[in-house]
C-alpha cells in the first residue's frame, strides 16, 4: 500500500481534480456551561473562541489541496459576509475561487455548531434548497465545460442545496463522456437515479437506507441495498461507508469488498465523508484500483477523525501511518507553528491545552507518571523537548546520552502526549510565547518563582501546576549508574 500510495506521487504528477457541489461555511462557536439564564430557564454557554473552514465541496476541496493536489474548484455563494469569509478561506489555502459563482439572492450555506467543553450542543444553519438560479447554473457549467478536459477527473459533492440538480447532474456526466473521464459522487437524497453516469458513489449507511427504502442493518441487507442503488444508476461501484465498521464496495459485476475500520479514537466526524471521496479519487484518477483506492480512504478517515472539527490531512500523515508509525500518522511531531496552529484551533473549540518542557533523556517511570499528571489537567498536552545542543547547554558536554530523534520519537509513543515540539533555546519562553497554553505544569521541585513562562501563562489568564515527582527516579541517577556499576555479560 505505501508503494502505491507513493507512486501517485513520484513524478509530480498528481492528478487535477475538478469538484463541482454546494459550498458551506462550517463556523464553531466553543464555550463552557456554568450556569443557567435568568431570563429563561436555558444554561449560558460563556463563549471563548469561533472557528471558521471551508464546508461541503469547498472542505473536499480543501483536503485535495492539502494532499498536494491541483484543485479546481466550482459551485454558488451568496454576496454576503459568509461568503466573502468562504472565499477568503479557500484563498489561504491556493485553491483558485475562479470557479465560485455569485448569486446575489441567494445565502451562503452556513452550519453554525455551538460546543460546550468540545461537546456538540446544537447546530444552526443557514441556507436555501432550492436549485439555483438558472443564469447561474448556466455560468456554473460553462466553467465546467471549461475546466472538465483539462482535469483527470470529477468530484460531484452533493449536500442537496440546490447546486447539482438534475438538469446540473446530466449535462456534468455527458460533458464528461465526450472527454472520458470519470465522475465520483458523493449523493444524498433518495433518488440516485439522478446519478446516472457516475463511476462509483460514496454514500453511508443512512444515506443507503433512504436511497434504496431498506433496511440496511447487517451484511445481507445491505448487499440488496446495494444492489438496488447500483441497478438505479448503473454506476460500476459504490462504496458504502459504515463509520465504526469500516466500508464496504460493491461492484455491478457482483464484486463485494470489506474493509474495517482504521480508527484509533473518534474526536469529530464532521467532514469524514468529504476526505473518504477525496482520497477515493487521488486513488482513481492517479491509475490505481477501486478497492486499492477504498482501502487508502479508509486509512484517511480513521485518522481524521481523530481530529478536531472540520479537518482535512496531509500526505505526510498518510505516508507515516502505512509506513507504520501511527503516532506519527497524527503528527504528533510538530514545529511550533504546527503546534501553534493545532493549540489555537483546540482553544476555540473550547480545548484547554496544557504545554510542559524538558530532556526527557533517559526515560523513565517518573517522566511517564510525572507526563500522565500533565495530560490530566486538560485536553490536549503539547511538550517542548529540548534539542541535542539545548541539553549539552544545560547538563554539560556528556549529555544527552539519547539523540533528540530517539528522545522525540519515544515520547511520541506515550499516549497521554499529544504533540512534540523541539526547541534549541536555553529555555523555552519563546516557545510558551508561541503556543500560548492554559496550563504550564513543571515538576515540584521548581518554586513557582523559578518556572519559566510563568509570568506569560498567568498573564493570559492561564495557570501553573506544579506536579509531585517520583521518589528516587532520575535521569541523573540512572546516568550515575550506567556509568559507574560494571556489566555484567551473560
Amino acid at each position: 500500500m505505501l508503494e502505491q500510495f507513493d507512486s501517485i506521487f513520484s513524478e509530480n504528477e498528481v492528478p487535477r481534480i475538478l469538484v463541482v457541489g454546494d459550498l458551506i461555511l462550517d463556523e464553531y462557536l466553543s464555550g463552557a456551561i456554568g450556569r443557567i439564564s435568568p431570563e429563561a430557564p436555558v444554561p449560558v454557554l460563556e463563549s471563548a473562541g469561533r472557528m471558521r473552514s471551508p464546508g461541503g465541496a469547498a472542505n473536499v476541496a480543501a483536503n485535495l489541496a492539502d494532499l498536494g493536489c491541483e484543485v479546481i474548484l466550482c459551485g454558488v455563494r451568496g454576496d454576503d459576509p459568509d461568503g466573502e469569509a468562504l472565499v477568503e478561506l479557500l484563498e489561504e489555502r491556493g485553491i483558485s475561487t475562479d470557479g465560485v459563482v455569485l448569486e446575489k439572492a441567494r445565502p451562503t450555506t452556513h452550519k453554525l455548531r455551538v460546543l460546550a467543553r468540545g461537546q456538540h450542543v446544537f447546530r444552526i444553519d443557514s441556507e436555501q434548497t432550492v436549485p439555483i438560479a438558472d443564469e447561474t447554473r448556466t455560468r456554473l457549467l460553462e466553467f465546467v465545460q471549461k475546466w472538465i478536459g483539462a482535469c483527470d477527473g470529477v468530484i460531484c459533492s452533493d449536500y442537496q442545496k440546490g447546486v447539482l440538480s438534475r438538469e446540473s447532474l446530466s449535462a456534468i456526466m455527458e460533458a464528461s463522456r465526450k472527454v472520458d473521464r470519470l465522475v465520483l459522487v458523493d449523493p444524498k437524497g433518495s433518488d440516485y437515479t439522478r446519478y446516472r453516469g457516475a463511476h462509483l458513489l460514496t454514500p453511508n449507511l443512512s444515506e443507503v437506507e433512504i436511497a434504496s427504502g431498506r433496511d440496511a442493518n447487517s451484511p445481507e441487507t445491505l448487499a440488496a441495498a446495494a444492489r438496488d442503488l447500483l441497478t438505479q444508476t448503473e454506476a460500476p461501484y459504490l462504496l458504502a461507508t459504515c463509520g465504526k465498521d469500516g466500508m464496504v464496495l460493491f461492484g455491478s459485476a457482483g464484486e463485494c469488498e470489506t474493509i474495517g475500520t482504521q480508527a484509533r479514537e473518534v474526536y469529530d466526524v464532521t467532514g469524514a465523508g468529504d476526505t473518504v471521496i477525496s482520497m477515493l479519487a487521488l486513488g482513481i484518477f492517479a491509475g490505481m484500483s477501486s478497492v486499492a483506492s477504498a482501502r487508502l480512504a479508509n486509512i484517511a478517515a480513521g485518522l481524521v477523525v481523530a481530529k478536531l472539527g472540520t479537518a482535512t490531512l496531509t500526505r505526510f500523515e498518510i505516508r507515516e501511518f502505512l509506513n507504520g508509525r501511527p503516532g506519527w500518522g497524527r503528527r504528533k511531531l510538530v514545529n511550533w507553528r504546527s503546534a501553534a496552529e493545532v493549540c489555537e484551533s483546540a482553544k476555540k473549540l473550547g480545548k484547554t491545552v496544557v504545554f510542559t518542557n524538558g530532556c526527557f533523556d533517559l526515560l523513565h517511570a517518573g517522566h511517564v507518571e510525572y507526563l500522565q499528571k500533565a495530560r490530566d489537567e486538560g485536553d490536549l498536552l503539547v511538550l517542548g523537548l529540548n534539542s541535542d545542543a539545548s541539553v549539552r547547554a544545560v547538563k554539560g558536554p556528556g549529555r544527552p546520552m539519547v539523540e533528540q530523534a530517539d528522545r522525540a520519537l519515544v515520547l511520541a509513543a506515550l499516549e497521554c502526549i499529544d504533540y512534540v515540539v523541539i526547541f534549541d533555546e536555553l529555555t523555552p519562553a519563546s516557545l510558551i510565547e508561541r503556543l500560548a497554553p492554559d496550563v504550564l505544569v513543571k515538576g515540584a521541585d521548581y518554586l513557582a518563582s523559578e518556572v519559566v513562562g510563568r509570568d506569560i501563562v498567568e498573564g493570559r489568564g492561564g495557570r501553573l501546576v506544579l506536579v509531585d515527582l517520583v521518589e528516587g527516579r532520575s535521569t541523573t541517577r540512572l546516568v550515575e549508574r550506567i556509568t559507574s556499576e560494571p556489566v555484567s555479560m551473560r
